[in-house]
């Protein structure tokens, strides 16, 4: 069996948080407190629970995790949409995301489908 890390979902959503972990130190204070730490926190919590997921013994278990996962992964896109709007985020910067974010979110799905529990 693969290291949680060797996987590519697992690798998209990693490089997907540290592109906007990164980005946050350009952004005024404003934007920080506000949509900042709250993008973190929910792009972080992509591949970790992609990761606890991974480790846990059941189905039913990972599958939890796995779907934690995508509900971060919308929550990401919705704190990215209100970047772009407010101008936090340049449009080459939405196009890096945007990129990261259409090969990520098929691959979060279909690694979700294949652990049903049916």
């Amino acid at each position: 069996m693969k290291e949680v890390f060797e996987l590519d979902v697992y690798r998209l959503a990693e490089e997907l948080s540290d592109l906007i972990w990164f980005a946050y130190d350009t952004w005024d204070s404003k934007a920080q407190h506000t949509v900042g730490q709250q993008v973190i926190r929910a792009v972080d919590s992509i591949a970790a629970n992609i990761a606890e997921g991974y480790g846990r013994f059941s189905p039913a278990d990972r599958r939890k995790f796995f779907l934690y996962a995508r509900g971060s992964f919308e929550e990401t896109k919705c704190w990215l949409r209100k970047a772009c709007r407010r101008n936090i985020i340049s449009t080459t910067e939405v196009a890096v995301y945007k990129k990261l974010i259409d090969e990520l979110g098929p691959k979060l799905n279909a690694f979700i489908k294949a652990t049903r529990i049916d």
